[in-house]
């Protein structure tokens, strides 16, 4: 049995019960900031939507999101990384690229996107999924 002292090396055999560990750890550390962010401290950055908005989230694309995100978290950020640091800058790298397409994408083709929420919420995909693939990192040892 080989012991490592910081985890086993990227490419190296992960045990299931590890890995739902992490991918809970994860996820439920991206859940908890991003309710925090939406809920709280970022509403005033939404409410530039206006009517854009919904009143209530549609469940059924958060639950799809969430899992689809998570599942990237975990394969390009959380699986081949050798520590939690390492998988926190990769995470960073992944919040960057796909909520700077979202928000970019955005402000391209709905009128009306406001430009001030761009570079906000693309630091905030990058803080969000940095902390959640270092937390994921953590747990899977």
């Amino acid at each position: 049995m080989t012991i490592y002292r910081d985890g086993p090396p990227p490419g190296a055999p992960r045990t299931t019960g590890r890995l739902v560990v992490a991918t809970l750890a994860a996820g439920l550390t991206m859940l908890a900031l991003d309710l925090t962010w939406i809920g709280k401290v970022g509403r005033p950055f939404y409410a530039a939507l206006g009517p854009l908005q919904r009143p209530d989230p549609y469940l059924p694309a958060v639950a799809l999101f969430y899992l689809m995100y998570l599942g990237a978290v975990m394969t390009y950020a959380v699986r081949p990384a050798s520590t939690s640091w390492v998988a926190a800058l990769r995470g960073g790298r992944l919040g960057f690229v796909c909520y700077a397409t979202y928000e970019l994408t955005n402000w391209a083709v709905i009128a009306g996107w406001p430009g001030g929420l761009v570079p906000v919420d693309i630091a905030w995909g990058v803080v969000l999924t940095g902390i959640s693939a270092g937390v994921g990192r953590r747990a899977l040892g």
